[in-house]
C-alpha cells in the first residue's frame, strides 16, 4: 500500500486521521477527482451533505443515507480520529456543540467539512501533478 500511495504522490496522508492505510481507499473509491465540478457534488456522492427536510417555517435538515457508504465510513474514521487526538477538528466540533448540536449534528458538520478539505486537497494534487507533466 505504501508504494501504491507513494506513486499516486497524493497529499491526501498530511491530513490528520487519514494514513497509509485509509488513503489508498478514499483514492480508490474516489477515482479521478474532476468528475465532480464541486465539492457541493463531492459531498453528495460521499453522503456527507445533508438533505433539506424543511416544511414551512420550520428549517432543519436530515441525515443523508445515500452516497458512496465507503467513502462515508472513511469520512467518519477521520472524523472520529480527529475528534479525539485534537487540533481544527475537534476545535470545530467543540464550537459545534457549544452553539447547540449534539455529538451526533455536530460529527456530521465535521465530516461534511471534511469532505471539502479531501476535494480541495484531490483538486490541488492534480493540478500540482498537471504543473509538474508540462
Amino acid at each position: 500500500m505504501r508504494d501504491a500511495l507513494a506513486a499516486s504522490r497524493t497529499t491526501l496522508t498530511s491530513l490528520p486521521g487519514l494514513g497509509t492505510v485509509l488513503a489508498p481507499k478514499v483514492l480508490g473509491h474516489i477515482g479521478d477527482i474532476t468528475r465532480f465540478p464541486t465539492e457541493h457534488h463531492f459531498a453528495s456522492y460521499t453522503g456527507s451533505a445533508p438533505l433539506d427536510a424543511s416544511s414551512g417555517k420550520s428549517l432543519h435538515h436530515q441525515l443523508n443515507t445515500g452516497g458512496n457508504r465507503a467513502l462515508n465510513s472513511a469520512l467518519h474514521i477521520i472524523a472520529v480520529c480527529q475528534i479525539r487526538d485534537g487540533g481544527r477538528g475537534q476545535e470545530y466540533y467543540l464550537r459545534k456543540i457549544s452553539e447547540g448540536r449534539t455529538p451526533a449534528e455536530a460529527r456530521r458538520a465535521l465530516k461534511r467539512r471534511l469532505s471539502n478539505v479531501v476535494y480541495r486537497t484531490m483538486k490541488r494534487d492534480q493540478r500540482n501533478h498537471l504543473a509538474q507533466a508540462d
